[in-house]
């Protein structure tokens, strides 16, 4: 099935209409709007008036006669609006999707169709985003198989950056990037593998959130490296991507390369930021220019720069296209390169056949390199809290890429390449815009896990917290440690309610080994509960989130019968507040302790019978 796409592009300047955004449309829904007008007629722009390019697949009628009903139904709900966004806390937001990430009952094209194929089940984030209140808009384009920074390999189109139709979108997530910066959708969901997520937000003035590798499922989603794939979000300001990371985290049964581990919640208020000495940058974008501006920014919130030899990082930008991690292209499509080759891009098709030049030999002698690479970097970290880029050296054209696809796409990676192999994580931010009057963006990267602080990051970076006031919280506000189990876990239904108070996460655990675990019969979400025993015990899975002491009342409130407030003992010895259940409700109950905790019980309720 080759999916057909959407009507020729209009010339209309994203100016003409007001962007949503995830913060604005959250907030007119909490005051009452009625969503369901704008949802319509962002649907219309997006069949009447795209850019050239941006979409492979539009979501089809039926397919968006359901969602409405579905929102419907959820606005129908008893709660007022408040509690309703606990419930669903991305209600009626429109998102886009980058096409090689899977939608239930809908084609998969991977920018190629030869190899499209309708998808049996949706990704595990997509699942998150709709179980969210999300609304998908539609499927976008990318470089063929998520291989290029540039843009331009694929056969749906080449989107242009949205400041000057001469340059390109940047890649391989072009249609998302632009489908949010033209206003189309709130949010947009892209790949990032090595530099995916950050290129196309720098060459269009957004925000683009890569997340630490393994914190956000890549169930679902094709393969392009599958050890380093991270999926990316793409919004105008940090806070709407931290929103909706806040909702696709989190350890998925799933992912065989799921790993949660949660890093510090906030940074420092004076931060020492490493940053490259002698930099390579573009004179012809502006960017050469638009560098020390973005530096002079930082030092004038009071931030210490620190210069740094690059070269170490640069060794390792060598490994991701020159090494035998190309190898994991070929692996991912194996059977189309081998039978159909003249199906692919000739370019894509060019980086993917490098992979027969490696052996299993050079994987080797590359991960041994890399592991020493990972070892010594670690010491950047004590000298700086961040690493400040810019998020590419230079915004080049459609000419300049035709030109030389290969070099110039190389050149596009020399500040994102490192960060998935390093296991870091990554937040592209605007930073104003260059002589020529191109977007011009920096990235800030931090250590693995460090995700939340990197997003509060971005917030001050950006000039000032601009989240509605029901959403934020004083820094220096006392909190209060709670451990919760079951529905408040990341991801799952109920962890709006944390993360509308403000509350961070601070880490993944368990509990001592002195608890049993039961599923609670007849709940809506379905919850557990956990019981301390004086023998028989286990070790449960739980998160310890900081919760503002002036919402823990709110918070409780929303908390029924038989589930109360206790103490509740860590693996590590510390007690912390935590959600214990009444023994009599347990009656009947199942006992789930087995499975060492709530989410893994979850995944086995998911998991296909087999006779």
């Amino acid at each position: 099935m080759t999916p057909t796409p959407p009507s020729p592009a209009s010339t209309a300047s994203p100016a003409a209409h007001a962007f949503p955004t995830v913060a604005g449309l959250l907030a007119a829904l909490r005051a009452g709007d009625d969503p369901l007008p704008g949802l319509q007629a962002l649907r219309r722009r997006a069949q009447d008036e795209s850019p050239a390019g941006v979409w492979i697949h539009l979501c089809p009628d039926t397919a968006w006669a359901r969602q409405i009903e579905t929102l419907q139904a959820r606005l129908a709900e008893a709660g007022d609006r408040a509690a309703l966004l606990r419930r669903y806390p991305l209600l009626g937001l429109p998102f886009a999707v980058k096409d090689n990430i899977d939608i239930a009952g809908e084609p998969t094209t991977a920018a190629c169709p030869a190899f499209s194929h309708v998808a049996a089940e949706s990704a595990s984030v997509v699942r998150r985003l709709l179980d969210a209140g999300a609304l998908w808009l539609g499927k976008t384009n990318l470089d063929q198989f998520a291989t290029g920074l540039v843009g331009t390999r694929s056969p749906y189109g080449r989107p242009a950056s949205v400041a000057d139709a001469t340059r390109v979108s940047g890649g391989s997530s072009s249609g998302s990037a632009v489908a949010v910066a033209c206003g189309l959708v709130a949010f947009a969901l892209g790949t990032d593998t090595a530099g995916s997520g950050r290129v196309p937000a720098g060459f269009n003035g957004l925000v683009g959130l890569k997340p630490t590798p393994g914190r956000v499922s890549t169930a679902g989603v094709l393969p392009a490296c599958r050890t380093l794939d991270c999926v990316s979000v793409f919004a105008h300001g940090a806070d709407d991507a931290a929103h909706v990371l806040a909702v696709i985290e989190g350890p998925d049964a799933a992912d065989a390369y799921s790993h949660f581990a949660p890093g510090r919640a906030r940074l420092p208020e004076r931060l020492r930021i490493a940053v490259p000495r002698a930099p390579r940058l573009d004179t012809g974008s502006g960017y050469a220019e638009a560098w020390p501006h973005a530096l002079g920014r930082a030092a004038d919130l009071g931030h210490k720069l620190v210069e740094i030899d690059f070269a170490p990082l640069q060794e390792v930008v060598a490994l991701l296209y020159e090494g035998p991690w190309v190898a994991e292209r070929h692996a991912a499509i194996r059977s189309l390169f081998e039978q159909q080759p003249e199906a692919m891009d000739a370019t894509v098709r060019g980086v993917i056949a490098r992979a027969l030049g490696h052996s299993a030999t050079a994987l080797f002698t590359a991960q041994y390199k890399l592991r020493a690479m990972q070892a010594a970097l670690r010491a950047l970290w004590e000298q700086a809290d961040v690493l400040m880029v810019p998020t590419a050296p230079g915004h080049p054209t459609f000419d300049a890429v035709d030109a030389d696809p290969v070099g110039a796409n190389a050149v596009l990676g020399t500040y994102t390449n490192f960060v998935n192999l390093l296991g870091w994580c990554a937040l592209a931010l605007p930073a104003g815009s260059t002589r020529t009057g191109l977007p011009f963006g920096v990235t800030f990267i931090a250590p693995g896990g460090a995700d939340a602080a990197l997003a509060d990051w971005g917030r001050r970076w950006e000039g000032a917290d601009q989240r509605p006031a029901w959403l934020r919280t004083p820094a220096t506000e006392a909190m209060l440690p709670l451990a919760v189990v079951g529905a408040h876990l990341s991801g799952l239904p109920l962890n709006g309610q944390l993360r509308e108070r403000g509350a961070t996460l601070l880490q993944a655990t368990t509990t001592a080994p002195a608890y049993r675990l039961y599923a609670l019969p007849g709940t809506t979400p379905p919850k557990p509960g956990l019981l301390r025993v004086a023998e028989g015990g286990s070790a449960i899975a739980v998160e310890v989130w900081a919760v503002p002491q002036a919402a823990m009342g709110s918070f409780l409130a929303l908390v029924p019968a038989p589930l109360g407030l206790g103490s509740l003992e860590l693996a590590d010895g510390r007690s912390v507040h935590g959600f214990l259940c009444e023994p009599h409700a347990l009656a009947g109950a199942r006992d789930i302790t087995a499975h060492g905790g709530w989410r893994a019980y979850l995944a086995t309720l998911a998991a296909p019978k087999t006779n």
